[in-house]
């Protein structure tokens, strides 16, 4: 539990309020992923492909080692979604510069085109809700989000501080 300064209002901090967040996430989860698969389920790929699709893009030339910490999956479970995209020409794979036995992954022309397809309609969803939020919500959101995530990770995501202000 976190520690509460004493005189603080944490009602927040009540069971139905935290399961309220939680179900606010289950939520928000289906709706942000919803467009994403219907889409994907008429090219014959799922969320996982999507995963593989979106940190490859973000990552190019990341090796399947360093994929697997991201997802947090089995070997098995990756070979599978990964040889379906590379089959179907989402992704292509080189050896390493320095060992040829390392993977690198990269999508291709079609799988950039799907995950641009893909994550346009969720940035709209998510720049939506931040600007109806306004920037404290957001940062709040950002703080919030961060402290969900496992604390091995946590070092990916930097918060924005102050900004300075422009003359």
């Amino acid at each position: 539990m976190t520690d509460v300064k004493p005189g603080f209002n944490a009602l927040y901090l009540r069971d139905d309020e935290l399961r309220q967040g939680m179900e606010m996430l289950f939520f928000a989860y289906r709706d942000f992923t919803g467009e994403a698969d219907a889409h994907l389920t008429r090219l014959g790929l799922g969320r996982a492909h999507h995963r593989v699709i979106y940190f490859v893009g973000r990552h190019p030339s990341i090796s399947v080692k360093d994929l697997l910490s991201i997802l947090k999956i089995t070997k098995q479970s990756l070979s599978r979604v990964l040889s379906q995209l590379l089959v179907e020409g989402f992704i292509a794979q080189k050896p390493g510069m320095r060992d040829r036995r390392q993977r690198l992954l990269e999508l291709t022309a079609k799988g950039a085109d799907l995950e641009r397809s893909l994550s346009e309609r969720q940035r709209r969803r998510i720049a939506s809700a931040y600007r109806e939020a306004g920037p404290e919500a957001v940062e709040g959101f950002r703080k919030v989000l961060r402290g969900i995530i496992d604390e091995p990770d946590r070092g990916r995501f930097t918060l924005p501080g102050p900004q300075p202000r422009s003359r």
